[in-house]
């Protein structure tokens, strides 16, 4: 007898997207949707034994960076690791359409200074075979993948095809100018774009140290670009800023105008900054004030510090300022390794490192409290004194000649986690406060970006293995962990069709031994294109992944499915 579906996952512990307690049931797929819940007692042609294991929809994760990436490469790693099933990209104001052939480069230094990605490996991997947004969007949807990817229109890129060298130099749009925005951006959202992303801050430059072009961006500028989302009928707008002035709320009364004239959803990123450790809870308020007034509008937020791995495989180390080590930055790990070794190095090395700091970076790699031996498994929510300068005061030495050992022992391959954000009081109850806020996403992971020193496209599975089950205090309901995750993500960039297990929602989904979840340690990998570098981390516990019915991923490996697809603009239930 033929089979009745396509997929049934049977009898596993049911966190189905809404936030409804955990239940047992089945689940039956065919033709790439959800066909039934509960009970099934038809066949199916594939069947997966969940007893004992946690079902949930594929987690949506909003905050990516795999613009460059998704054009060469078919798995979206690490993501597609951590349960992700849908992917969003385009954030804080970055990526690589539209484009004039002129500006190729200008982009690929933007990407490469904001989001620290080898500018060689997108020289070599970018096929430029696109223009204009929707010829980008185009270029991926060529390309089948192990999950679905949405993108966003960057303000740099629309900006510098707009205004060439004076979007650089951070000019004011004129009239002409913004009118033409205006237009691209609507053209893009009828492409398919999923929202509009732009930057204001100050982190953001190239890797020459020019600020992103969109910084000083008008207000009527702006408005022009919401306008034309407006007109197109969708999209989200994506702020991040630095909020730095003794006024934030003027910069939110700018966006109430920007809502109220466009109607559209908003989303901002909010962290806590260690310098003004409550300053995040003034922003969210105000984020609150938006939606009171009516605007769909949310902060993003992420589940675990936000922090970079120093090491010698990295981009960084502690000791990145110092004229000797400069000298030798460049030689491979093994080479530096052999180097470091040497007593007559050590020696000079560690009396630069005693000079006076010169700049705020020098001063952020010196705070040997805040660095932390990751370890394997890593530990995101580290205690105060298991750091690297409390290990030196209980040895009565000096931090830096223990921070200097820890990067030569283990063969170079040590990574140290210097949280700076999330993390001023040595735990994460700020996280736990801002998960809990209504009017909060969990997002920030930064999948595919910053690939040589941070690595948080695990969020999604520290989210449940941390939060749900191993932090020692406050930990949260799995079930609604789990909605974070899915139903409440995708609903916010307008995704109806996925993110719940229900009939006729997209058959994405996850099978978890919940007890084995965990993250595993980054490793570094030089499988770029041209060589470069980047971390990569992979997670245990996913007994199998599901995109559109189609088992992408079975215990941790690939199976060799590509059913993921381009995902263009909203999409209804």
């Amino acid at each position: 007898m033929a089979a009745e579906f396509d997929l049934v996952v049977r009898g596993g512990s049911m966190a189905d997207g809404t936030g409804a307690p955990l239940h047992q049931a089945d689940v039956a797929v065919k033709g790439g949707k959800i066909a039934a819940v509960g009970s099934v007692t038809g066949r199916g042609a594939e069947e997966i034994d969940a007893r004992g294991l946690l079902v949930t929809p594929g987690f949506v994760d909003i905050h990516t960076h795999y613009d460059g990436q998704a054009t060469w490469d078919s798995r979206l790693q690490p993501s597609s690791w951590h349960g992700v099933t849908t992917a969003v990209m385009g954030n804080c104001g970055v990526g690589f359409a539209p484009v004039k052939v002129g500006d190729r480069q200008r982009l690929i230094e933007l990407m490469e200074g904001v989001e620290d990605i080898p500018g060689a490996a997108l020289d070599e991997g970018l096929a430029w075979s696109w223009e204009s947004f929707g010829q980008y969007l185009d270029a991926l949807e060529a390309r089948p993948r192990d999950m679905d990817l949405g993108a966003q229109l960057p303000h740099g890129a629309l900006r510098v095809f707009v205004m060439g060298e004076r979007a650089a130099r951070l000019e004011e749009a004129t009239p002409e100018e913004v009118a033409q925005m205006r237009r691209l951006a609507g053209e893009a959202m009828r492409a398919g774009a999923l929202g509009f992303s732009t930057s204001r801050t100050l982190n953001h430059r190239t890797v020459k140290g020019d600020p992103t072009p969109s910084l000083r961006a008008s207000e009527a500028e702006l408005l022009g670009i919401a306008l034309g989302m407006k007109e197109a009928g969708a999209g989200v707008i994506e702020f991040i800023s630095d909020f730095n002035t003794p006024d934030p709320e003027s910069e939110f009364e700018m966006i109430d105008r920007l809502l109220t004239a466009s109607g559209r959803p908003f989303s901002v990123s909010l962290a806590q900054r260690h310098s003004k450790p409550d300053s995040w809870r003034r922003l969210l308020g105000l984020v609150e004030g938006l939606a009171a007034k009516g605007h769909a509008a949310k902060a993003q937020v992420a589940p675990r510090p936000i922090g970079v791995l120093q090491g010698l495989q990295a981009s960084r180390i502690p000791f990145s300022m110092c004229r000797s080590y400069k000298a030798i930055a460049n030689k491979s790990v093994a080479e530096r390794l052999a180097i470091m070794r040497d007593s007559a190095f050590r020696a000079q090395l560690l009396k630069e490192a005693h000079e006076p700091l010169r700049s705020e970076m020098a001063a952020r790699l010196a705070d040997y409290d805040r660095m932390f031996p990751l370890g394997d498994p890593p530990d995101y929510e580290p205690a105060e004194e298991s750091s690297l300068g409390a290990r030196a005061r209980r040895e009565g030495r000096d931090p830096r000649e223990v921070v200097y050992d820890y990067l030569i022992e283990g063969e170079g391959r040590n990574f140290i986690f210097a949280p700076f954000a999330n993390f001023a009081a040595y735990n994460l109850d700020c996280c736990s406060e801002m998960m809990q806020s209504p009017h909060t996403l969990i997002g920030l992971g930064d999948g595919g970006a910053h690939v040589g020193i941070i690595s948080d496209g695990s969020f999604p599975t520290s989210l449940l293995a941390h939060w749900g089950r191993d932090r020692a205090t406050g930990r949260l309901d799995v079930s609604w962990l789990v909605r974070r995750q899915t139903l409440d993500n995708a609903r916010a960039v307008g995704l109806a069709d996925r993110g719940r297990v229900a009939p006729g929602y997209k058959a994405d989904l996850n099978v978890i031994n919940f007890d084995k979840l965990r993250v595993e340690a980054p490793v570094m990998k030089w499988d770029l294109p041209a060589g470069g570098k980047r971390l990569l981390q992979k997670a245990r516990g996913y007994r199998a992944t599901i995109v559109s019915g189609a088992v992408t991923y079975r215990d941790g490996e690939a199976t060799g499915a590509l059913p993921g697809r381009l995902v263009r603009g909203p999409q209804a239930l």
